[in-house]
């Protein structure tokens, strides 16, 4: 008898969460005019992206390619309505002309639940702006200059290490390489360590790095469209140890700086700055603020926030884009040939590796131009109406809270922007061929004033790493690489699934 009831109440209570899901919350794009997927009860169109079936960026390029006509398409993560933008001039419009309605990401930041989430990449609102204006100094190219040394050294450990492996024509796993020596070289910057993750590889700073981003793919689908469910349920994206790890690190040596008077010119400095004076002193003498007690001061809490999402985006995104460069060269001799040949010519000018010639190098930034532009390694942007918004464009009213999502990886493969878009062409990225497209149709780093405030420093990072093996190295593919690449489903990077195998030898 009792479990005839519980059955019965379950049934019951089924039917009217069906009726409350079909009826009440997924009539929302209906109701508007909007084309939409048709949703299933309770998850919405979401399903391959909880389980970790569908990579995001290629779930998105598969809707953009097949329904772009619409201009825009309603979607639902789980309870919550998405409108997938499809149309240039209206990503613009969300991106920069009506940037005071969708100045937010509406991705899960809860700085009580998760202290590391309070970074410039997830913070919204005031928080965000303030936070947006003391770090915008931080990333000028003078600072960047003044971290090259830093660059470089990891760079020529990178090359050093490499040595015995090309002279045996040895096969590698470059992603995992450069991963390597992205994480010594932010390690550095960011926190003021010393990690040797090139040569010891699997010491406890690559391990970490490494547990940032193994995260189940139903947190990350959570993180970017439901964020609402992590908050109900005071879930912490970031692991406990991972949080843990860093701000113990970052506490430590801020204070073994402050205890001996130790100043070098990298990213911890310049947080330690904004936890002292409240600003940042310019690349001059004079920074324009006479009152630093008039300003508000990074906590030790914010301060560590912003080294780690420094380190958490810098170190995977730039070696993602030097992993699917060389992928990409070690099939195209012809561009690698050329590629070294430019960068033979500028360090004979110059005489060494410098700051002033990685930036003369106009081919090799085409090259990774063109890689950002097939392999953006965020591959997606997400916002979320801040208040009611009419889209003129469209013809549809947008209530505050709805969430809109940008497929940049579909954009960025789409033949009438890009003809022919699975081929890599680095000419793309000549002046000509720049001005001719629209504005909005490549965005790796977002665009607006949410654009990412790290962009010059990734280039950079990037370049100097891909310079040092070119200049010394050639590189082809290894037969246990897929051709083309096989995206893993569970990421929200792209990431190649089973690695990139390269064979490097001697030039």
């Amino acid at each position: 008898m009792v479990l005839a009831e519980l059955i019965g109440a379950a049934i019951v209570v089924s039917s009217i969460l069906y009726i409350y899901f079909k009826f009440a919350i997924f009539n929302f794009w209906s109701d508007k005019g909007v084309f939409y997927l048709e949703p299933v009860v309770p998850i919405g169109n979401i399903f391959n992206l909880l389980i970790g079936r569908k990579q995001i960026g290629i779930f998105l390029h598969e809707i953009y390619s097949k329904h772009k006509s619409h201009r825009v398409i309603g979607l639902y993560s789980i309870h919550k309505p998405n409108l997938i933008i499809a149309d240039l001039n209206l990503i613009q419009m969300v991106l920069t002309k009506e940037f005071s309605t969708f100045h937010d990401r509406g991705v899960f930041c809860n700085e009580q639940i998760d202290p590391l989430m309070g970074n410039l990449f997830a913070l919204s609102g005031k928080k965000w702006r303030n936070l947006r204006v003391k770090l915008t100094p931080t990333f000028t190219s003078g600072k960047i200059k003044q971290m090259f040394t830093v660059l470089k050294e990891s760079s020529d450990e990178l090359t050093k290490y490499l040595e015995v492996k090309a002279q045996m024509k040895d096969s590698i796993d470059i992603k995992d390489i450069f991963a390597r020596y992205t994480t010594d070289v932010i390690m550095t910057t960011a926190f003021g360590v010393k990690s040797n993750c090139i040569e010891e590889p699997n010491n406890e700073y690559r391990s970490m790095g490494k547990k940032i981003f193994d995260i189940n793919s139903i947190w990350i689908a959570l993180f970017m469209f439901a964020p609402q469910i992590l908050e109900f349920f005071s879930i912490s994206l970031t692991p406990r140890e991972v949080s843990s790890f860093y701000m113990n690190m970052f506490r430590e040596n801020v204070e073994y700086r402050d205890k001996h008077n130790v100043v070098r010119h990298d990213f911890m400095n310049l947080l330690i700055q904004l936890m002292k004076k409240g600003y940042v002193e310019s690349d001059g003498d004079k920074n324009g603020i006479d009152e630093p007690s008039t300003v508000s001061k990074l906590t030790m809490t914010e301060a560590t926030a912003q080294s780690y999402v420094f380190f958490a985006a810098g170190f995977e995104t730039s070696s993602t884009t030097a992993t699917f460069a060389l992928y990409e060269l070690a099939q195209h001799h012809d561009i690698q040939d050329k590629v070294r040949e430019e960068i033979d010519e500028s360090l004979t000018k110059h005489g060494e590796l410098t700051y002033d010639a990685i930036n003369e190098m106009t081919y090799l930034h085409k090259v990774i131009n063109e890689t950002l532009r097939k392999y953006p390694p965020l591959p997606l942007l997400n916002r979320i109406c801040t208040k009611d918004v009419y889209l003129p464009i469209v013809n549809v009213h947008l209530p505050k809270g709805t969430a809109i999502t940008i497929p940049v990886y579909g954009l960025h493969h789409d033949p009438l922007i890009y003809p022919d878009p699975e081929k890599f062409d680095p000419e793309r990225f000549n002046t000509d061929a720049v001005k001719k497209r629209h504005p909005y149709a490549y965005m790796p780093f977002g665009e607006g004033p949410r654009i990412c405030i790290g962009a010059r420093f990734g280039y950079v990072q990037t370049k100097v790493g891909l310079v040092n093996l070119l200049s010394k190295y050639k590189f082809d593919l290894d037969p246990r690489t897929h051709v083309p690449i096989v995206f893993k489903e569970s990421s929200g990077v792209l990431a190649a699934k089973g690695g990139v195998h390269l064979i490097i030898k001697p030039r």
